[in-house]
């Protein structure tokens, strides 16, 4: 038996269709890993806003705050700057008692190209962390705490 042609109405129409469901399956996908994308960065913010203030406390110099941006851009590398509030105002490491570490102006950008092109820089919220102050370069366990 033999094939029928199609005609020349059909030719191609198979490539077409999968030329667009190609292009909404990558859109999901893409979108999909760009939502994965800002989720893991939320919460490498969260990590690092908390790893920041921990060597604050237990290493930092309160006059010195470029060591802890410093420590914390080795998670997160988009972090801009930080605010790091001693308490009391105006206190030295011998007399501060408390320390509020905050991330403020944390960034996302996309990178699926259709909210890449559409959507400004999405700002993600403020990360904060409060901790009381500890023992100034000293940990019973190890001797490498603050290096």
């Amino acid at each position: 038996m033999k094939p029928t042609p199609t005609g020349p109405a059909q030719d191609g129409a198979t490539t077409i269709e999968l030329a667009f469901v190609l292009v909404l399956f990558f859109m999901f996908l893409l979108g999909a890993m760009d939502m994965a994308r800002m989720l893991f960065t939320w919460n490498a913010a969260a990590e690092a806003t908390r790893a920041g203030a921990r060597y604050a406390v237990v290493c930092a110099d309160p006059a010195d705050q470029g060591l802890v941006l410093e420590k914390m851009r080795t998670m997160l590398p988009e972090i801009g700057a930080v605010t790091v509030a001693w308490q009391p105002a105006g206190c030295d490491a011998a007399s501060c008692t408390r320390l509020t570490l905050s991330i403020d102006s944390l960034q996302y950008r996309w990178i699926s190209p259709l909210p890449g092109v559409l959507l400004p820089a999405r700002a993600l919220p403020t990360f904060s962390t409060s901790l009381p102050r500890e023992m100034m370069r000293r940990d019973p366990n190890s001797a490498l705490i603050c290096q």
